[in-house]
């Protein structure tokens, strides 16, 4: 399935620095500015193929939380992960690394797979009307956050 949006961004650090700030679910809020906190489910505490956690996001005035699920993992080349409501998958997010001769390429990719009826709903939620928009630009912030923090060796 195609991602409705990719946004890449070279990085001056070694796919392994990279793929472990990108899995450390617990960092995600110092990189991304809608993702608040993160909390590992019960009988998880790191990033592995089904590993599940609570994400807590925020928009303005509006706060909510979703439960996400890892569904792909190589290790410094892919993190895939599913966001679900109420059992249903509304979204799949990924993290590609592909080796540079200066460091490494990081394209982050989003896939909406809310139904349309959903879209209205979804939108009083987060107060988010244009959601592709609104990614295109949380993505380009988390990969140039995530650019600094690894580059400076954080």
């Amino acid at each position: 399935m195609e991602p409705d949006l990719e946004v890449s961004r070279d990085i001056k650090a070694s796919a392994s620095d990279v793929f472990a700030a990108i899995t450390d679910i617990e960092r995600m809020a110092e990189m991304s500015p809608e993702n608040t906190a993160n909390t590992w489910h019960e009988g998880f505490d790191t990033v592995a193929l089904g590993a599940e956690w609570t994400g807590h996001n925020r928009n303005g005035d509006n706060e909510w939380s979703t439960q996400s699920k890892v569904t792909e993992l190589v290790a410094d080349e892919l993190f895939v992960f599913d966001c679900l409501s109420r059992g249903f998958v509304f979204a799949t997010w990924s993290y590609r690394i592909e080796a540079t001769e200066s460091g490494c390429r990081v394209t982050e990719s989003y896939q909406d797979l809310r139904p349309q009826t959903s879209m209205e709903r979804s939108a009083s939620i987060s107060g988010v009307t244009d959601r592709v928009a609104h990614n295109k630009a949380g993505m380009e912030t988390t990969l140039e956050r995530l650019a600094a923090a690894v580059e400076s060796g954080e």
